[in-house]
């Protein structure tokens, strides 16, 4: 299995980020300094995906993770090469998903 993101599902994830922190396109277009919202949009719908710096920009302002932004088709295993003492920490980070994607 080649490994990709989903551009739809991304942009859903955007969407609902958005939504829970309250920030509009126009709000991501003028933190990110973009020259229009056509982009934020295009991410929005799927057809597109921000470039690096942009999701680093844009998780920032929705205070989250730059791997939560992002969906794709690889399955995390949690027990494969987790450092020593980890394990609280990747519980943590389980439960935080799961309230995000509620």
């Amino acid at each position: 299995m080649t490994i990709a993101i989903d551009k739809v599902r991304t942009g859903q994830q955007i969407r609902l980020l958005m939504e829970k922190r309250g920030v509009t396109v126009r709000d991501v277009k003028n933190a990110l300094s973009l020259a229009c919202v056509q982009s934020v949009y295009h991410w929005l719908d799927g057809q597109s995906m921000p470039t690096l710096d942009n999701l680093y920009a844009l998780s920032d302002l929705l205070k989250v993770p730059m791997d939560m932004l992002v969906c794709g088709n690889r399955r995390y295993d949690p027990n494969k090469n987790i450092p020593e003492g980890a394990e609280r920490l990747f519980r943590y980070y389980r439960l935080i998903q799961e309230c995000m994607a509620a």
